[in-house]
């Protein structure tokens, strides 16, 4: 029998459709337990045997698990289980299923070539930090500043000159006279401004030249440097082909395609075919297993951008699996995802918090889409039931929005000039918010500001992630207000308007460490979002007085 095979359960009469690995709903059944089972193991301190899983615990070193119930040609039910990408510097751990690619085509490709990329890569970076590339690019940087410094200088003597002249101008005309002294010293005052510009140009002309020549000295060096770029990049992308090109990739059905076959046109990304979910099913096809159902969970530190908690089912990335795993099933009788929706019939009335001929308040409750979605089934919104109270007004329009979680204070707009307005309050963050929410565990500290600047994870849309290079700037000012049963309430100001930035700035290890309670995206889901928006101050937009409006946290 196969030995990565641990049996969990008796035979089944009937066999169900495949969950759908990109299915958003937690799993349950015998799944869940066989996932429960490899947890009881990580949580007792071993990833395998004589295998420690403390390095999962080392910062943004946590990974992905999974378990794949399945049928032996004899009826027995077991399950596999498997980890993303390597483990300690290890393809094969005891207990695991072992790694999709050929593993003697890799063996004899994969040493000497990044044997390569890296002396490349030390080629390059030791030329970067040359003598003669750092004199050089330093003599560049002194030119600039000492440009910069002049031509600022100039540009302060040529404003005092002209408010010289403005004075000079103004007396002449008040004398009142028409006269050749008059003209004469206008004529002065013209060809004043006139060497002004001139040497602006002189100036600008000459810096120029001074630019070209050090220019000229530098291209080469820069040009050498970025050659040695390319080299190493090409020779890393031929070898990341090479490898990839080690993968064959077989079906339920028994046909086969190479891995950069499923990703044409484009490459298939790094990691591609290493993660849990098609380890698992290539060993199933292998063996003659009948896969039954998928799960993966994340365990250990969660990674550098946050996003994954250690024990919490996640779906299979779109990225890396999207093109994969839909070929991988094909043969099996698959569910379609069930993707998480809005809630059916929720809040048939709004609970309107204000209203008069220029906008609405309206208390949102969770599981209401501020905005219809892209499906038939998500048409009802907080702006389609505006718009049925309000059917002949110019609006209304929605001046922001709350998750499809998030409960709380929303305003629309009920014509274009008091929706322009109210845009610019929030455009120039003038519009004050408070939320309340609920987190799990102790928050450490009283109150302080979050300052983590966030953009969407391309591999997982909807997500968002911290990225302190391409994100944008994110800040949220916090204050703890009660500890209760190992949970902390904590009031939220958001002082900009990014995507999930208060559930981000909650769960992130560099802001509360503490998911909102319920955040099925960056916690543990649960019956609600415990997130409400319960305050909201700004001017309003035709009489300019400020108006607060509150709604009380409903937990």
């Amino acid at each position: 029998m196969d030995p990565f095979f641990t049996e969990i359960g008796a035979a089944v009469a009937a066999f169900e459709p495949v969950p759908n690995p990109f299915d958003e709903v937690q799993p349950g059944g015998l799944v869940r337990a066989a996932a429960e089972r490899l947890q009881a193991d990580l949580r007792g301190g071993f990833v395998a045997a004589g295998v420690p899983a403390a390095p999962l615990f080392a910062p943004g070193a946590g990974k992905m698990f999974g378990v794949l119930v399945v049928a032996a040609p004899d009826g027995r039910i077991g399950f596999l289980r498997a980890f993303s990408g390597m483990f300690a510097g290890q393809w094969n751990l005891p207990g695991y299923v072992p790694p999709l690619f050929e593993r003697d085509a890799r063996a004899a490709i994969e040493p000497a070539g990044e044997a390569v990329v890296k002396e490349l890569h030390a080629r390059a970076r030791a030329f970067a930090a040359s003598e003669a590339l750092a004199r050089h690019r330093g003599h560049s940087r002194t030119l600039a500043a000492a440009q910069a410094a002049e031509f600022a200088s100039m540009r302060a003597r040529h404003a005092a000159n002209k408010l010289e002249r403005r004075r000079a101008r103004s007396e002449l005309g008040a004398a009142a006279r028409d006269d050749d002294a008059v003209r004469r010293d206008l004529h002065e005052l013209d060809q004043a401004s006139r060497a002004d510009k001139a040497e602006r140009r002189r100036r600008e002309a000459a810096h120029a030249e001074q630019q070209r020549e050090y220019a000229q000295q530098l291209a080469p060096l820069e040009r050498r440097l970025a050659a040695l770029e390319r080299l190493r990049r090409m020779v890393s992308r031929r070898l990341m082909q090479r490898i990839h090109d080690c993968y064959r990739i077989t079906n339920a059905r028994g046909d086969t395609c190479g891995l950069r076959e499923l990703f044409a046109p484009i490459e298939p990304p790094a990691g591609a075919a290493d993660c849990a979910a098609p380890k698992l099913l290539a060993h199933a096809y292998a063996h003659r297993l009948r896969p039954l159902a998928l799960a993966e969970f994340w365990w250990g530190a969660p990674p550098a951008t946050g996003g994954r908690v250690a024990g919490v089912y996640y779906p299979a990335c779109r990225e890396k699996c999207g093109p994969l795993l839909p070929f991988m099933l094909q043969g099996h009788d698959v569910a379609a995802p069930r993707q998480f929706a809005p809630e059916a019939n929720v809040a048939s009335d709004l609970v309107i918090v204000a209203e008069d001929e220029w906008l609405v308040v309206v208390d949102k409750p969770h599981g209401l889409l501020s905005v219809p979605g892209r499906s038939a089934s998500q048409g009802d919104s907080v702006l389609q039931k505006l718009r049925a109270r309000h059917p002949h007004a110019a609006g209304p329009l929605l001046v922001h929005r709350l998750d499809l979680d998030t409960s709380g204070l929303l305003v629309a707009a009920l014509d274009a000039g008091s929706h322009a307005a109210l845009q610019r309050q929030f455009v120039r963050r003038e519009v004050r918010k408070r939320y309340s929410a609920w987190v799990e565990g102790e928050v450490v500290g009283d109150e302080g500001t979050i300052e983590l600047a966030l953009r969407v994870d391309l591999n997982d849309r909807p997500r968002q992630i911290h990225d302190p290079v391409h994100g944008k700037p994110a800040v949220t000012e916090w204050r703890v207000v009660e500890r209760s049963a190992g949970r902390t309430r904590v009031l939220l100001w958001p002082r900009t308007g990014r995507t999930h930035q208060l559930r981000v700035h909650a769960a992130h290890p560099a802001g509360l460490a503490a998911p909102i309670i319920g955040d099925r995206l960056y916690g543990r889901g649960g019956d609600r979002l415990l997130l409400h928006a319960e305050s909201l101050a700004l001017r309003h937009p035709v009489t300019g007085e400020w108006v607060t409006f509150a709604s009380p946290a409903p937990f």
